[in-house]
């Protein structure tokens, strides 16, 4: 029966907390760039920076990596580039399969990233007929009436999402009905999973509208700032008063 869940406990069986998992990938990211700039060792710092975090973090995370650098020369990058992934499970190859074929999913499918990080596109799939047998990044199209048999043939664990919010439950239920025991969820919807299945949410418009909530807090900041004090004539109506850089002066009403 479905629960509504869509993550596992606060720790992995490792004794890895979720907040630290969710930073590996920026990790391996800066290390990856790095890497591929041949840059041989890293500071905690320098990493930190790259990745987003302060450098406290960063070594508070890779303790459980069981990887703390070298004083005085710092991380390994190949090393630390090996480490991650293999804490990600990126050393082994991941099929995926991509339900809706629409403008998002078609992009999905051409994205060259996937396959240098692991994970290999098994299989596209749509319910429009029309779709079926179309060639999208050098794959035919399937029904999705051929789901549940396309998931057994290549042992796929991970789904992908790409539909509208109407029929995305729906799709999530025959998924794992078919043994897949993760999804990423493109469709604007929240769905119900059973225990073991993990749902990773990306809601563009949701992150838009955040941008716009920080756009606008922004702009009402600019607007309400104080402006910079002119230089005022001494008079009868002027007085100094002490400002945190020193004296300000202070209109005194008439």
């Amino acid at each position: 029966m479905a629960t509504g869940r869509t993550h596992r406990p606060a720790t992995r069986s490792r004794g890895i907390p979720e907040a630290t998992v969710a930073r590996l990938p920026l990790y391996l990211r800066a290390l990856t760039a790095l890497s591929e700039r041949s840059v041989p060792t890293v500071s905690s710092e320098e990493l930190a920076t790259a990745a987003g975090v302060n450098s406290a973090k960063l070594r508070k995370d890779f303790s459980y990596l069981g990887s703390y650098g070298t004083r005085g020369v710092g991380y390994d990058v190949e090393y630390l580039v090996y480490q991650i992934s293999r804490e990600l499970g990126l050393t082994q190859d991941w099929p995926v399969v991509i339900v809706g074929v629409g403008n998002l999913g078609a992009a999905l499918a051409n994205y060259g990233g996937f396959a240098s990080r692991g994970f290999r596109v098994a299989a596209l799939l749509d319910q429009d007929p029309a779709l079926t047998g179309r060639t999208v990044a050098g794959m035919p199209v399937s029904h999705t009436d051929d789901l549940e048999r396309i998931v057994t043939e290549n042992g796929v664990s991970i789904g992908v999402i790409t539909i509208p919010a109407g029929g995305a439950q729906q799709v999530c239920d025959r998924l794992v009905a078919a043994g897949v025991t993760s999804i990423l969820n493109f469709a604007p919807t929240v769905l119900s999973v059973p225990e073991g299945v993990d749902v990773r949410k990306v809601d563009l418009s949701i992150e838009l509208q955040i941008l716009a909530f920080h756009e606008q807090r922004k702009a009402g900041e600019d607007a309400t700032a104080p402006a910079a004090p002119a230089d005022l004539p001494a008079g009868p109506h002027t007085t100094p008063r002490k400002g945190p850089d020193g004296d300000v002066p202070a209109v005194m009403p008439a």
